[in-house]
């Protein structure tokens, strides 16, 4: 039996392994004897007590808190206010063994400081391979999180989110997909590609929508009358947004020659012989095979394309953007269909993918 303490206890420190000196609490480690500063707040300082004393229960922690908030992020998907593809996102981004539990899962969130942050962002950029962009995803998931946590107030004490930018935090450069993809670049992929390339290519092209998660969920079911007329009624993966799209045109006659005189309401529009789904990994495949025999071809016969750069899918989604503001349309048409929240995302895209040459200065000076 411990000795009991001579001041009655009044913090109820027993048994915690806690020390209170000047103003502050200490822990102190029993392999060691190290005495930690665990801060000023008792309650905080029984929680990290109680984590050293008990390795093996994370409350508290933010393993703990990022399962709570993956719970909640459920919760708002199930309403319609949240979307699934940024839950898909966030649950990869929260795995157990992922590098952000190892950085951070054990430590409280009330102890996480913007220069822990930026260290984990500086080393993942420096690992071999580097791992930058993946780092910034994963800190913004520990921004949203920590952000929740201070909004519901679920942690006393927690009040400033150590991840934002007003902290000093700087996030890893990335680079802008800048790729627009030429008429005839277009035009010679789309000849050599089958089927499922081509229609792939289309959909992407005349819809602006995101073909990973967008075109390739569609079926008959999203055709719907609506005004006199066919529209494509779903709602985007990324913004929750209902939207429908006008089937008319080019876009119209192909949608209906995919779907055929006898609609299979619940088989994808963009569909294998045999019916199901392509994969998008597996459509990616084949565009970059239709890609190869353009260069080859060109190689061949000493044709312009033979250096032709690769692009995906999502980069037609770009090109459609763009060469409808070229020709004119509306910049909010294209926002419309694009899903930005504001109109100076969308011009920052499609200015990002177009770069018209500068003429310079041919004023002549006369003597």
């Amino acid at each position: 039996m411990g000795r009991a303490r001579k001041d009655g206890d009044p913090l109820q420190l027993a048994g915690t392994r806690l020390a209170f000196r000047r103003g502050r609490f200490y822990y102190v480690h029993r392999d060691t004897g190290r005495w930690e500063n665990v801060g000023t707040d008792v309650a905080a300082a029984k929680q990290i007590a109680a984590r050293y004393n008990n390795p093996g229960d994370g409350f508290g922690t933010l393993s703990y808190w990022f399962g709570m908030f993956l719970a909640d992020c459920k919760l708002r998907v199930a309403a319609k206010t949240f979307s699934q593809r940024t839950l898909d996102d966030y649950t990869g981004y929260a795995a157990d063994d992922g590098p952000l539990v190892a950085a951070f899962g054990k430590r409280l969130p009330q102890h996480i400081e913007p220069v822990m942050v930026q260290a984990y962002l500086d080393a993942n950029a420096s690992m071999d391979p580097p791992r930058p962009v993946p780092a910034n995803r994963e800190k913004a998931f520990l921004s949203s999180c920590i952000s929740w946590l201070i909004r519901t107030g679920k942690v006393p004490g927690l009040v400033v989110n150590p991840c934002m930018r007003a902290s000093g935090v700087q996030r890893n450069p990335e680079s802008k997909r800048e790729r627009y993809v030429t008429h005839a670049e277009y035009r010679a992929v789309y000849d050599a590609g089958n089927r499922a390339v081509r229609l792939a290519m289309e959909l992407v092209y005349r819809t602006l929508q995101r073909p990973e998660v967008d075109v390739l969920a569609w079926t008959p079911s999203n055709v719907r009358t609506k005004d006199g007329g066919k529209v494509l009624h779903f709602r985007q993966s990324k913004t929750g947004r209902l939207l429908d799209i006008a089937l008319v045109g080019e876009l119209g006659a192909l949608v209906a020659e995919a779907i055929g005189e006898v609609p299979q309401l619940r088989q994808p529009i963009l569909h294998r012989l045999d019916g199901k789904a392509y994969t998008y990994d597996g459509l990616s495949s084949m565009l970059k095979q239709a890609q190869d025999k353009v260069r080859a071809r060109h190689a061949k016969e000493k044709g312009p394309l033979a250096a032709m750069p690769s692009f995906a899918l999502r980069d037609l989604k770009g090109k459609g953007a763009t060469d409808m503001w070229l020709a004119g349309t509306l910049i909010e048409q294209i926002q419309l269909l694009c899903g930005h929240a504001d109109k100076t995302t969308t011009e920052r895209y499609i200015k990002a993918r177009w770069r018209m040459t500068a003429q310079p200065n041919l004023t002549t000076i006369y003597a």
